[in-house]
């Protein structure tokens, strides 16, 4: 299933509609549009994870239970990392370098969600395999949050990208933006990696769509050409499985979710 390939299944841009990013909305290019609209290519996989456990739950075969299972704790852990890494390191250098606190409402965004969040965790902890997975319970966690979790996701990219404006924004092109730049570009490379490699990284890689904003993103994050079609061929395949319910194929493309 390509981009423009017709069919009368939904796919996993439902029903959390996906983002657009500043970069592709502006046609402008500076430290915080870029890192909005990359912190906006990583919450779209966020959300293509979320709609595609959403939709196939109620339709996953006893066989493949026990791989969803795996597939939606992989989302967790993805999700719950992100929201870590933000508050412990994103958030405050930001803050740091603007001198202004300017994520306090992301952080009561936060509040308002995790909580929801960690019972939809705790719900698949405690489950000791795929068979005793409930898509009623399953999808009633998920509506529980639903709202809280896509208005936060949203408001952080419009947050972000505003901040090209603040009267203490470096100027573009000074050391200092420059510096700040790298280090926001070294945190967005390694948060997604330091949540784990053959779940949440290989999630990460199954969910990002490369035709998404007319194939704008279809190079980004930046890794070499031979690395990024290994990894999910090879490293993808400690979790094979998980990846049938993912939304896109080992190349990025789009592809059916097993709906009926």
């Amino acid at each position: 299933m390509s981009a423009s390939t017709p069919t009368s299944k939904p796919w996993a841009d439902q029903p959390l509609a996906l983002i657009p990013t500043p970069a592709f909305l502006t046609k402008q290019h500076n430290m915080w549009i870029s890192g909005a609209s990359h912190m906006c290519n990583v919450h779209n996989v966020i959300f293509r994870g979320y709609n595609s456990i959403y939709l196939q739950a109620p339709h996953v075969q006893e066989a493949d239970m026990d791989a969803f299972l795996g597939y939606c704790r992989a989302w967790c852990k993805l999700v719950t990392t992100h929201a870590e890494e933000e508050e412990s390191n994103y958030f405050p250098e930001a803050e740091k370098l603007l001198g202004d606190s300017v994520f306090e409402q992301t952080h009561e965004e936060h509040d308002a969600f995790m909580p929801l969040l960690q019972a939809f965790q705790q719900y698949l902890d405690s489950l000791e395999n795929g068979s005793h997975l409930s898509s009623d319970k399953l999808l009633s966690l998920m509506s529980a949050f639903q709202q809280p979790f896509e208005l936060h996701f949203r408001n952080e990219i419009k947050l972000i990208a505003s901040l090209a404006t603040h009267p203490n924004a470096p100027s573009e092109g000074s050391s200092e933006q420059i510096e700040a730049e790298k280090k926001f570009d070294k945190w967005g490379s390694s948060s997604v990696t330091r949540s784990g490699i053959t779940d949440v990284l290989m999630f990460f890689l199954y969910n990002l769509d490369s035709s998404y904003e007319d194939g704008l993103w279809k190079d980004w994050p930046e890794i070499p050409g031979p690395v990024r079609w290994l990894m999910p061929r090879v490293i993808g395949g400690w979790h094979r499985q998980w990846w049938k319910f993912a939304s896109c194929n080992a190349d990025g493309k789009r592809k059916e979710l097993c709906l009926p």
